[in-house]
């Protein structure tokens, strides 16, 4: 009959735990160095899976701070531009017979609008800094 794989086989030697001289002593260390063996593969096992987890983790993170961030900016500009009219961001000049011949821009007053709007958004985010956010993985992972 031919051979199928053309490399020798690997031999690998038995180890042996027993000395009967001792043999009480050495089953617990037999007990222990299996223990220790169980342990070291649960910790590799839980590093692989926490690798495989991080990246999504990160990703759904990403996500709900983008959407923390997008509410506050769009409450705060809310917020600043109810004190502002129109009137108060754009001059209208018209002719004698009401026509409108030039808008003019308020760069002062639209200067002030972005600064307290991006100093608002800082302040909320200072507050938030600390703030705890919860996601929930089932809800993601439903198939």
């Amino acid at each position: 009959m031919d051979k199928i794989y053309s490399r020798k086989r690997l031999k690998i030697p038995k180890i042996l735990f027993e000395d009967f001289s001792n043999k009480k002593e050495n089953t617990r260390k037999t007990k222990i160095f299996k223990i220790a063996i169980i342990l070291i593969i649960a910790i590799c096992v839980m590093v692989r899976c926490i690798k495989g987890l991080n990246p999504i983790l990160n990703k759904l993170c990403i996500d709900v701070s983008r959407k923390e961030a997008t509410i506050i900016s769009n409450q705060k500009a809310t917020e600043v531009m109810a004190n502002y009219e129109y009137e108060d961001l754009v001059k209208i000049y018209k002719d004698e017979n009401g026509n409108i011949t030039m808008l003019e821009a308020n760069i002062i007053a639209i200067n002030e609008i972005t600064s307290d709007i991006a100093i608002k958004i800082q302040e909320a985010f200072s507050e938030n800094e600390q703030s705890k956010v919860y996601i929930n993985i089932r809800k993601h992972y439903r198939n």
